[in-house]
């Protein structure tokens, strides 16, 4: 339904971008629909504990969204390692011409023709779901 009410270009470029991040992702993620995004996300089954901000759902990864002006890929994992967020810059700039637009964990695509889906599949591997429980543990303790 999500997909079905977005533009014939925003529908094309989010349902490839859903598919790259869904197919190189590390075993143990599932997709998930929530605050009003599809989501790829670690499950109560493999993190009982859950999201802290909201008890009884499981911890957010990924996050994919069309919003007014752009689609958003969201991607808690480099909000908390500025080693991947490295990469992820040094590789973006080898691709696209620019500096890409985007905060902590956000990545804003402004053009559907300019999502570099190859960057986004690479990124997708870095970190496994045992990765990011022990980041998000620690960034929990400070």
């Amino acid at each position: 339904m999500y997909l079905e009410s977005l533009s014939p270009a925003r529908k094309v470029a989010m349902e490839k971008l859903r598919e790259v991040v869904r197919t190189n992702l590390p075993d143990g993620f599932e997709e998930h629909f929530s605050y009003g995004m599809i989501g790829f996300v670690v499950p109560l089954s493999l993190y009982p504990a859950g999201y802290h901000a909201r008890k009884n759902e499981p911890l957010p990864f990924i996050s994919l969204a069309s919003q007014k002006h752009h689609i958003a890929l969201y991607h808690m994992g480099m909000y908390g390692n500025p080693g991947l967020t490295e990469w992820f810059l040094e590789e973006y700039q080898k691709e696209m011409p620019g500096p890409p637009d985007m905060a902590k964990s956000c990545i804003r695509f402004r053009h559907t023709d300019r999502i570099p889906f190859d960057l986004i599949a690479r990124l997708c591997g870095k970190m496994s779901v045992e990765e990011y429980i022990s980041q998000y543990e620690a960034s929990r303790k400070k």
